[in-house]
């Protein structure tokens, strides 16, 4: 296993108010924010020092989130995400979204521990 193995990699809130969390965050946390489009939307990063460190993503109209309330996300560093899936099947885990590659980032999938925790798993890439 690598050393970042089972470390929290990647961190997001997802809210339905990214206006009022970037006043939030820049006054708290000092972080300034770039936006970036994506297929279904825009992400936003909360940069410090010029590189991101956080993600924002507003959850208006994603289906399966009417009732959830904002909340922070995190992603799990795993060295392969097949294999970690297909581990948290064989140990009573849930499947939320099956592994998916995200260009420039890495492969993600969406998991439930056995014990009802949801949360992201990652593979991620080599920056360059």
């Amino acid at each position: 296993m690598s050393d970042t193995h089972g470390s929290v990699c990647w961190t997001e809130l997802m809210t339905r108010d990214i206006a009022g969390a970037k006043a939030y965050y820049s006054e708290v946390c000092g972080w300034v924010f770039e936006d970036v489009p994506m297929p279904d939307g825009m992400y936003t990063l909360g940069m410090m020092q010029g590189r991101p460190v956080v993600g924002m993503m507003d959850m208006t109209g994603v289906s399966g989130f009417d009732d959830v309330p904002a909340h922070w996300f995190s992603y799990f560093a795993v060295d392969d995400v097949d294999a970690s899936v297909a581990r948290t099947r064989e140990i009573g885990g849930q499947i939320i979204r099956e592994p998916f590659d995200v260009p420039g980032t890495g492969r993600i999938a969406i998991i439930q521990d056995p014990t009802g925790a949801a949360m992201g798993l990652m593979t991620q890439v080599e920056m360059t």
